[in-house]
């Protein structure tokens, strides 16, 4: 089974930027569907955004011209960048993968948008 670690999170001024990355153990990585999703205290778990196994990607429209989903399939890795951050970005963040019946989140990662 694939496991997620998470990394690249951390305290960043707003209007600034941070890349986190998902590194994925096991071979089948190119086949999963990949994602990140954010937690903010208090509130629910949402969908930032995604990238099939085929490069399609989907976004949130709350980040939707200021995030980048991308992958490489050679590193078993999934990145995000986050550009443009708000106060409102605050939240931990979790890499997902889903192979359908099987899904796994990483531990995740706390990024935190303040002056």
């Amino acid at each position: 089974q694939v496991q997620l670690v998470e990394s690249g999170g951390g305290l960043v001024q707003p209007g600034g930027s941070l890349r986190l990355s998902c590194a994925a153990s096991g071979s089948i990585f190119k086949l999963y569907t990949m994602g990140w999703y954010r937690q903010a205290p208090g509130k629910q778990r949402e969908l930032v955004a995604a990238i099939t196994m085929i490069g399609r990607e989907n976004y949130a429209d709350f980040v939707r011209g200021r995030f980048t989903i991308s992958r490489d399939n050679a590193k078993n890795t999934v990145y995000l960048q986050m550009n443009s951050l708000e106060p409102e970005d605050t939240a931990v963040y979790y890499c997902n993968a889903r192979l359908a019946p099987l899904e796994v989140w990483g531990q995740g990662i706390l990024v935190t948008v303040s002056s």
